[in-house]
């Protein structure tokens, strides 16, 4: 018996959509970068992308536990000497790209690399709850509903 690879050619692609209101970023990122690489079907394969398209709405209403909103800090290098910067999350959540929060972490749970940047790709986050992915049918998924610690009030 041979053990089966999917080939890109072979993947079915769904487009699924979260409403992130109430629930917690961590557990959250977790279970979308389950979806964007695949691993919640059978089909899995390592080294191609088989996830699917994940859209998640309402991004700025995502919960961070404990004292992360103020304590939990992102830095980014300018590239000049000294040119180390920093800002809350706090600062983000509440700034024109609150988006950006799950974007960074799903992306740190992504491997680096051309297949994580790729698979990166098939992630969008909106601010509002709206989104402009009605033509692909997406299927809702109920994140809240999967276990009591996803979600915080």
């Amino acid at each position: 018996m041979k053990t089966y690879s999917a080939k890109p050619a072979e993947i079915e692609k769904k487009w699924v959509v979260i409403d992130a209101t109430g629930l917690v970023v961590g557990r959250l990122a977790t279970i979308i970068a389950m979806r964007l690489k695949g691993k919640h079907l059978p089909l899995y394969t390592p080294h191609v992308d088989c996830g699917d398209n994940v859209v998640v709405v309402n991004a700025e209403k995502a919960v961070l536990t404990g004292r992360k909103r103020d304590q939990k800090v992102y830095y980014h290098h300018t590239g000049f000497p000294g040119g180390i910067k920093e800002r809350t999350a706090k600062f983000l959540l509440e700034g024109r790209f609150p988006e950006r929060v799950i974007e960074k972490a799903v992306e740190r749970m992504l491997a680096r690399g051309p297949l994580g940047r790729k698979i990166m790709g098939n992630l969008r986050v909106y601010k509002g709850g709206t989104h402009p992915h009605e033509a692909q049918q997406p299927v809702a998924l109920d994140v809240a509903s999967l276990n009591r610690k996803n979600v915080r009030n």
